[in-house]
């Protein structure tokens, strides 16, 4: 076949091979699986633990049981599958969440819902041909990278923690900044989090650069989105201004200047810990300040850790460093304006 032919062909069978397509669509979808699954689960667990209702602990674990499927589904999804083939994403999900972690299940169901999408509704028998393809491709490249994968996540995510801790005043910046860039990016912070393991102080910082983001862009568009734009991006995402930054990147400064001031308070000042589950969600939900409290216990210095490090610290900054760039010209008067209707 021809290359114009084989582009033709993955065209019409919808397999399109970019960037966006798997880092930042299925990516995404993908922290949607994680959320619907293990987020929500390690939510009911930790109410389960702090009020003695054993149903919570049921259905925690029940969910977090589902996250592989969850995981691969979601994937699927996202790529467009085909009901056959969005089906059978569940087998490849477990199997690569089973061997490799939420990046094992990540790569077998992309791999498993492109081979499946390609020769979906090509042959007669397809109730047998396209599932089985899906799942047996899905669970080979499990098997085949899923090891690997996991054993490098671990390695990776391991020299992060120890490198935070090492050296809590660098670390607590660099984390901080970059997975709250991630946060606001079309890409998920939660889902590097979890797949790094990303916990203790290295996923403290996280939390402090994740709610930098979230509580200052809340803060900072107040006086153009009002209470709605205040809810939206303070316990929704942030990634509501991806177009404004897009049209103003100097929007972004006072967040990320937060976060960089926020990472090393909660790595050195409040000793702020928090699971991989919550690490990478910020104030979303109330997931991450839930995560730190699973992590850190109920006691005076959690309660601080949060109350500055999530929501005070966030918003004083976010909105004295606003203050300074709109006095200079820099941030006019919608230019964080939201379409919340």
């Amino acid at each position: 076949m021809e290359k114009s032919g084989v582009k033709e062909f993955l065209k019409r069978k919808n397999v399109t091979l970019t960037v966006r397509t798997y880092l930042i669509d299925a990516l995404g979808a993908m922290a949607f699986g994680l959320f619907a699954s293990l987020l929500i689960g390690t939510i009911l667990g930790t109410l389960g633990q702090q009020t003695g209702i054993e149903i919570f602990n049921v259905v925690a674990d029940y969910a977090k049981g589902a996250t592989g499927a969850a995981l691969g589904v979601a994937t699927a999804y996202a790529l467009h599958a085909p009901p056959l083939v969005l089906y059978s994403g569940a087998a490849s999900g477990i199997a690569g969440y089973a061997l490799g972690g939420p990046v094992g299940a990540f790569c077998a169901t992309i791999v498993g819902t492109e081979l499946g999408k390609i020769v979906s509704k090509e042959t007669p028998l397809d109730i047998l041909v396209t599932p089985g393809v899906t799942v047996v491709s899905g669970i080979l490249t499990a098997q085949f990278i899923g090891p690997g994968v996991a054993g490098f996540m671990n390695w990776f995510g391991s020299l992060v923690k120890t490198s935070t801790e090492l050296q809590p005043l660098l670390m607590g910046i660099l984390v901080s900044l970059l997975i709250g860039l991630a946060l606001t990016l079309p890409i998920s912070s939660a889902a590097i989090c979890i797949a790094l393991s990303l916990d203790g102080l290295a996923g403290g910082a996280a939390t402090a650069g994740c709610c930098a983001q979230m509580i200052g862009f809340a803060v900072l568009s107040f006086r153009e989105n009002g209470v709605n734009g205040l809810i939206a991006q303070g316990l929704g995402t942030s990634k509501l201004q991806m177009g404004n930054i897009v049209k103003n990147p100097r929007i972004w400064i006072p967040p990320i200047l937060t976060s960089m001031i926020t990472g090393p308070l909660a790595t050195m000042v409040f000793r702020l810990k928090n699971i991989p589950t919550g690490s990478g969600m910020g104030t979303c939900g109330l997931v991450g300040p839930i995560g730190v409290f699973t992590a850190m216990g109920s006691g005076l210095n959690t309660w601080m850790g949060i109350l500055f490090i999530c929501f005070l610290l966030p918003a004083f900054l976010s909105l004295f460093f606003g203050e300074i760039l709109r006095k200079a010209g820099w941030i006019k008067f919608g230019d964080l304006k939201l379409d919340l209707k």
